[in-house]
């Protein structure tokens, strides 16, 4: 890609994806890490629904809101990952108007539906752990699904503001954009009001980002409270550690995405705009299944069912034997 001047460009058909460019080395390592990230991410996922879907003991608050997150996280991460491992693989990063809009639109929904759907879980474990006794009566499974609805919602208007606000744009100050995917904070506006869409875009990433995150400290901070009145020792650990691996996620969930979404008013480079972004897009939905499920005995039951249920379990038992008979056959 040759030098691009930073001029008034009308009539935009295409914008370049410049996020890793600045490496091409290091690309081929990046193609492998990240498509073995991505498979692991939407195999683990899919995984999870399925469960949850198919085993009528989990289908309680907790785990609806995990099968909602685990789709919030697929998707978030398909409309991403998908076209920078292809134009890794082809080396370009050319993307059309359309295909960018699209792909800003997708990725605004689904991060924020993750976005919210986080806070909701925050708030369904300080309701199980803070009020027991009034948990079956908070969290009615009518009341869960309007919540999510309503997070649905929200989400649409955010990619809908978004999507205004590029489509009122005739021209760009410049066609380059500094990640892997078409991320709104890096679009430079030259014929519009830049004062106004700073403004909007400060005011949604401070409703979209503050308030869910407060909302989250919140719960965190009633639920350690809580613990800390607990008597048993063994119990305080498995909630610390619990507490600790749930915050630990939504920091890195947090911290990554906000810092992507204000970069644009610093000079920050490419490479490192794009690294941070695939902690958001890719490791975050790649450790919340292993987070909020994997670690969950009822999860571990449900998973075990299902194996049953297949005849998988059987088999891999049948194999085992069989490897274990063949071992004692040459020892002997």
């Amino acid at each position: 890609l040759g030098y691009i001047e930073t001029q008034n460009i009308t009539r935009v058909t295409e914008f370049y994806l410049m996020g890793f460019s600045e490496d091409p080395e290091g690309q081929p390592f990046l193609f492998v890490l990240v498509l073995s990230m991505y498979l692991v991410m939407v195999l683990r996922n899919l995984l999870i629904t399925l469960v949850i879907i198919s085993d009528a003991h989990l289908h309680m608050p907790m785990y609806f809101f995990l099968c909602n997150l685990s789709f919030a996280d697929v998707g978030v991460t398909s409309t991403m990952v998908p076209k920078m491992i292809v134009d890794i693989h082809t080396h370009s990063t050319v993307i059309s108007y359309v295909g960018c809009l699209t792909q800003m639109s997708l990725s605004i929904i689904c991060g924020c539906m993750d976005d919210l759907l986080l806070t909701m879980m925050a708030y369904d474990r300080f309701v199980a752990i803070c009020h027991p006794l009034h948990y079956q009566v908070i969290m009615i499974p009518c009341r869960c699904g309007f919540w999510v609805s309503v997070s649905l919602v929200f989400s649409l208007l955010d990619s809908l503001l978004h999507s205004l606000m590029v489509l009122k744009v005739t021209c760009f100050m410049d066609v380059e954009i500094s990640n892997f995917f078409c991320d709104p904070s890096q679009l430079s506006f030259a014929c519009s009001d830049s004062f106004t869409s700073d403004i909007v875009k400060y005011l949604v990433g401070i409703i979209y980002g503050f308030f869910p995150i407060s909302g989250i400290l919140f719960s965190y901070y009633k639920i350690i409270s809580s613990i800390l009145r607990v008597p048993s020792p063994g119990g305080m650990y498995r909630a610390f550690s619990t507490c600790g691996s749930h915050l630990s996620v939504k920091c890195l969930f947090y911290g990554s995405s906000i810092g992507v979404y204000f970069s644009s008013a610093f000079s920050v480079s490419p490479g490192k705009g794009a690294l941070a972004s695939v902690v958001y897009t890719v490791v975050t939905p790649m450790l919340n299944p292993f987070i909020y499920s994997l670690r969950n005995r009822g999860i571990k039951r449900a998973l075990w069912r299902l194996l049953r249920k297949t005849g998988l379990s059987q088999s891999l038992c049948h194999a085992s034997g069989l490897l274990v008979g063949t071992a004692a056959k040459r020892s002997i």
